[in-house]
């Protein structure tokens, strides 16, 4: 393996080209450089329709080193055990014009994009880690969405509107989730706010209520894994799962909630929108069958309520193996994508969520679709026509989800790159391994230790997605991302 600094040169080389090749743009242009430079400072807060909402204990919770913060949440008790839950988005499109270079930008990639050497933001960090995230103690314009959630989990009373906030305390997920668990004091940030603490034991009682309701209505529970690069002095030293916790089960059921909200928002005030849909799966038959195998019996025909409950059995029945039937599951479903919903036309739906009216407004830094969903709902709010045409938002749905393809093919191939990089000195090493993929293509394994996918070149004549192989490592090749295995049992 390559020493000190030059494993992270090699694979932000790498990164570089796979970026290019999958036609997203590695680097921003002089002209966006220009732009960025004249930008004096964040949104200025003016406006008789803009909501003082500074004094509230906003918080938000993301991962150790972001920056890029795009939500804030705060929860307010009410009689009879009612929630009021605020999500403040932050208001990229204060700063970040339609048609300008750094617009253009976003436009083409569509998505940050995250690699183990590096990450390519979609907007400039002054902008996406500075003057448009709802940084720690800034003073920040924000989209409001404002719910209430009942005892029971049920959400009513929404509304939408602009208001200023202020971050009072940047948390991580890990501390706060060991926190949360009783496994660790509070972080510091929690105990430096007075009632931080009671604030996000409150969010986290209604994010549990929502969590429950999404399950009965037949949301999956899934857990996947994603590696993470560990970095030793420079050198590349593992790919670690990024395992899911309490504390991002907080923020996603609240994301989940305000996407939803959003979306119908938007149709209640009878403007087009962007919607992220994931259609019935294809391969249900698959799943139906990996169920079978574990004991259960699923209908022949979809059912996403009965496949939640099979996954919330399996979860508690087998936690350790839980992460491998969720990858199975989500290979078998598919991807999502973005498509134009027209209002009164009847919605796609995402068949992971359950929803029929979904869509994503609450990533503005870091997906252009949440930054065309902001636009549209400030069109609404300020009484102006929509900014984007049906046709316009068709070819935007079409090239998003192209762009988002491009961008996980190139997370993987660059993570390829990188357990390639940590497994050429453990040639015939032998290894467990689930089934991720299998098709006229080729067949493909992952392994745990390092978390890492590869090719099974020989003896994958019968296997299908969720089958458990024991295999040998034969080849790598740093440069191409290649992994390939032989089935040895």
């Amino acid at each position: 393996m390559p020493a000190d600094n030059s494993a992270q040169n090699e694979l932000k080389a790498i990164a570089h080209r796979a970026m290019l090749d999958k036609g997203l743009d590695p680097d921003f242009s002089p002209q966006v450089a220009d732009q960025v430079r004249r930008v004096t400072g964040p949104a200025a807060i003016a406006g008789a329709d803009i909501r003082d909402l500074r004094q509230l204990l906003w918080c938000s919770i993301d991962n150790d080193d972001s920056r890029d913060l795009d939500q804030l949440s705060v929860a307010q008790p009410l009689p009879g055990g009612a929630v009021r839950v605020l999500v403040a988005i932050a208001d990229v499109d204060a700063i970040v014009a339609p048609g300008t270079p750094v617009d253009e930008h976003a436009r083409n990639n569509t998505t940050s994009v995250y690699t183990p050497p590096q990450i390519f933001p979609m907007l400039p960090e002054r902008l996406s880690t500075d003057l448009t995230s709802l940084a720690d103690g800034q003073a920040r314009l924000s989209i409001v969405i404002d719910m209430t959630v009942d005892a029971d989990g049920a959400l009513s009373a929404p509304s939408i509107y602009r208001a200023s906030v202020v971050n009072r305390a940047k948390l991580a997920y890990n501390s706060v989730a060991a926190w949360l668990d009783g496994k660790a004091a509070p972080p510091a940030p929690v105990t430096a706010v007075a009632g931080m603490d009671e604030q996000l034991r409150l969010q986290d009682r209604v994010a549990q209520a929502l969590k429950r309701v999404r399950e009965g209505q037949g949301a999956l529970g899934l857990t996947t894994l994603e590696g993470q690069a560990v970095y030793e002095g420079g050198k590349l030293a593992d790919l670690k799962p990024d395992e899911d916790n309490r504390a991002k089960e907080l923020i996603e059921y609240f994301m989940i909630a305000a996407n939803g909200i959003v979306a119908q928002f938007l149709e209640a005030h009878q403007r087009s929108s962007l919607r992220r849909v994931l259609r019935t799966p294809e391969r249900w038959n698959r799943i139906v069958e990996l169920a079978r195998a574990l004991g259960a019996a699923l209908p022949a025909q979809p059912d996403a309520k009965a496949l939640s409950e099979f996954l919330v059995r399996q979860r508690a029945k087998a936690p350790a193996r839980f992460p491998d039937l969720s990858l199975s599951v989500v290979k078998l479903l598919g991807a999502g994508e973005y498509a134009l919903k027209r209002p009164g036309q009847a919605a796609e739906g995402h068949f992971g969520l359950a929803v029929d009216d979904y869509t994503h407004a609450t990533a503005p830094n870091r997906r252009f679709p949440d930054l065309i969903t902001q636009r549209l709902v400030k069109a609404v709010l300020t009484n102006r026509p929509a900014p984007y045409e049906d046709d316009e938002l068709r070819r935007l749905a079409a090239h998003c989800s192209d762009q988002e393809k491009n961008a996980n093919k190139v997370e993987r191939r660059v993570r390829k790159s990188a357990a390639a990089m940590l497994l050429e000195s453990r040639i015939g090493q032998r290894f467990d391994a689930i089934v991720t993929g299998a098709s006229d293509k080729g067949t493909w394994v992952r392994i745990m230790q390092p978390l890492a996918e590869g090719r099974l070149m020989r003896g994958f004549k019968g296997l299908d997605v969720g089958d458990a192989v024991r295999v040998q490592l034969v080849h790598t090749d740093v440069q191409r991302g290649f992994i390939d295995f032989n089935r040895v049992d």
